[in-house]
């Protein structure tokens, strides 16, 4: 049975526009506290992002819980992960983020973390969906008697709490000490946190994109828009830049030279240091996205490698089907599941500056042993919900066969719908360049005329 409003990461979508509405959010709080906190402690925490409608979306989830009996404690502008983390500690039956990631100001969404710090499963989903459509269709939803409705109070101390948990992953006998390092925290939910856990560590710090206003966050900034962050490290002569999106799950980085890194290459860079330590588990788990090269310099070291869907949650399923600790996307969800539960942009940012510091190389140095291969995304946007019957068309099948074959063993076509916006994603890889943009523009153009 397929979920009808979670995607890959939550309930995402245009705020004001169904279902990311004030009473949405309530009934979806009601039926998520009525499957997931309806024994225990029976509270949940809230973390929320920066942008603007936040404020609103919070107010009507906690409308939601409270009626269904659940006590809310609020955590204010908090990194996603931070909320896997405390929600744990905190001993609540579970954690919800309101936000849309590395989407624009004018999107938002919500995603749920179980009492152990780890996302739902597609049960529990399924589970809450089935109240959720109880609650729609009745336009309405049960409350508590007066005596059990939930209480709400505020966590002032998260955001220390989870500076510390950050700085713990780092080994203690290490420093930062000599290390200039530029991070961008666009204008999220780490706006706050960040900087104070590199600059703890020893070292020199500058923060830019840390000024949220509601509306910038992502704008041209962050994990998605690495220009401002390649200029000021080239300006300040900085060993790294670090950029993190907007509610802080993923990190992509910038080498002395301005150069980008991103999840792929941050992949290898970790699990050879692990490999050569010999502190690696098994092996690392991928995506049907990650770039070929990756997969190739993990082989030449006698590194496993497997691939999962794409979205983090497929991603930490199959390390734990495995056992393995190490995994991630190239967009930069990097999966270190033996410091942390989930994609968390700063802790894995930590793993890395500890492989810089233990080899006394740069960032340029570390990834120089692996090769990326050429590999254009394109990105098809939908004006309607059918990307499913797009991709299946006669037209875009033939389109897809006939790269497949002009490509032969040289190459790979991978052809996806998003899960969190109405989009058709185009990936072609292949060892030529311009074979490889060749073959994308024709599918994609199948695409939009199927479409």
């Amino acid at each position: 049975m397929s979920r009808k409003y979670f995607g890959t990461d939550g309930v995402r979508g245009r705020v004001g526009s169904f279902p990311i509405t004030p009473t949405f959010a309530m009934q979806l709080g009601w039926a998520a506290g009525t499957v997931l906190a309806s024994s225990g402690t029976k509270e949940v925490l809230v973390g929320k992002d920066t942008r603007i409608s936040g404020y609103m979306l919070e107010s009507a989830m906690q409308a939601g819980f409270t009626a269904a009996g659940i006590n809310v404690a609020l955590i204010g502008p908090m990194p996603t992960p931070a909320v896997a983390y405390l929600a744990s500690t905190f001993r609540a039956d579970a954690g919800v983020v309101i936000s849309a990631s590395h989407n624009p100001y004018y999107d938002n969404g919500i995603k749920f973390f179980s009492n152990a710090g780890i996302k739902l499963t597609d049960g529990q989903e399924l589970e809450i969906e089935a109240l959720l459509e109880q609650a729609i269709e009745r336009g309405d939803m049960p409350c508590a008697e007066a005596k059990q409705i939930g209480k709400v109070r505020r966590i002032n101390d998260a955001a220390g709490r989870y500076i510390e948990f950050c700085k713990g992953t780092f080994p203690k006998h290490l420093s930062l000490n000599g290390l200039k390092v530029v991070v961008d925290s666009a204008n999220g939910a780490a706006y706050q946190i960040a900087h104070k856990v590199y600059a703890e560590l020893g070292a020199d710090v500058i923060s830019i994109n840390d000024n949220p206003d509601g509306f910038n966050i992502n704008e041209e900034c962050g994990a998605t828009h690495l220009d401002s962050l390649q200029q000021a490290v080239v300006e300040h002569s900085a060993d790294v830049g670090i950029a993190l999106d907007g509610d802080a799950d993923r990190v992509m980085f910038v080498d002395h030279q301005g150069e980008v890194v991103d999840g792929d290459e941050i992949l290898f860079i970790l699990a050879q240091a692990a490999h050569q330590t010999g502190t690696l588990e098994g092996g690392v788990v991928g995506t049907l996205m990650s770039n070929l090269g990756l997969e190739l310099a993990l082989k030449e070291m006698g590194i496993p490698f497997r691939r999962a869907k794409v979205g983090d949650r497929y991603v930490v399923e199959q390390l734990k089907e495995t056992g393995w600790g190490l995994g991630g996307e190239g967009s930069g969800h990097i999966l270190c599941l033996e410091e942390t539960t989930t994609g968390d942009g700063i802790v894995a940012s930590l793993q890395v500056l500890e492989a810089m510091m233990l080899s006394n190389k740069t960032l340029a140095e570390l990834k120089s042993g692996m090769t990326k291969l050429p590999q254009v995304l394109i990105n098809v946007r939908l004006k309607a919900d059918n990307a499913n019957e797009v991709m299946a068309s006669n037209a875009v099948q033939a389109a897809v066969e006939q790269a497949e074959k002009t490509l032969g063993d040289e190459g790979r076509v991978l052809l996806r719908k998003s899960g969190t916006e109405p989009l058709i994603r185009v990936m072609v890889e292949s060892t030529n360049f311009n074979l490889t943009q060749s073959q994308a523009e024709f599918i994609a153009s199948a695409v939009e005329q199927a479409a």
